[in-house]
């Protein structure tokens, strides 16, 4: 019996099957074919409201829409695009990006993705949740974006703070209830002293490395003759 929050098995084992389907199809010449184009941007669509993420099958789209430009879906490129974007640090966007087509380029839309990118990689994170508020509709179709992106957050303070005020933290993670924040610290294993987050002790992170030179005596030797 199932619950409300489980799939049937069934279907789990079709989406299963499906994946292990599509796998298999881009580890050959067939990954080029265009006729399995429709079926992989379905997939990407599963990926978006599933919150799974394949960033091979990704990548073998865009590179579909650079065969066949006629063929080029740029609802499948928002998608694409975001759940690489959900994946920083990681340089899946890059990759993505190296494969768009000038259309996609100049489209408005694929603009303001890029420019998100941009205010994220430069940890400006109110801006970047300010900008969000004026878009709610280009990430309605990803199945946890915001928890991804806090994600991320949560990797650059704990790579930058040994210590940060909790109000700070609660406006970084995009100005959610405490509930929210609590979650995170205990996730990321921080401890939390009254308005306080202590991170660690990046001390602690820099670690000493000995280095050993080894020089024969036989490379010693010609310079020590001219010497004397």
């Amino acid at each position: 019996m199932t619950t409300g929050f489980q799939k049937p098995q069934v279907v789990v084992k079709m989406e299963e099957e499906k994946v292990l389907t599509i796998s298999d199809m881009l580890k050959s010449i067939e990954r080029y074919n265009p006729e399995h184009l429709k079926v992989i941007e379905n997939y990407v669509e599963d990926q978006a409201r599933d919150n799974s993420y394949d960033l091979e099958a990704n990548l073998a789209v865009l590179k579909l829409y650079q065969f066949n430009p006629h063929l080029l879906n740029l609802e499948i490129t928002y998608l694409i695009l975001l759940k690489a974007l959900s994946n920083l640090p990681h340089t899946d966007f890059v990759l993505c990006k190296c494969l768009l087509l000038p259309a996609q380029t100049q489209d408005e839309t694929i603009k303001e993705i890029m420019n998100l990118v941009d205010i994220l990689e430069q940890c400006d994170f109110a801006t970047f949740w300010a900008r969000l508020k004026m878009c709610p509709d280009l990430f309605r179709k990803i199945t946890g974006f915001h928890e991804s992106i806090r994600k991320f957050v949560c990797h650059v303070v704990g790579i930058t703070f040994q210590s940060i005020e909790k109000d700070y933290l609660r406006r970084l993670l995009g100005d959610t209830d405490d509930h929210v924040v609590s979650q995170w610290i205990k996730k990321c294993g921080w401890k939390e002293q009254g308005h306080l987050v202590f991170i660690c002790n990046q001390d602690e992170n820099i670690k000493t490395k000995n280095i050993t030179e080894k020089i024969e005596f036989e490379n010693l030797a010609p310079l020590m003759a001219t010497c004397l």
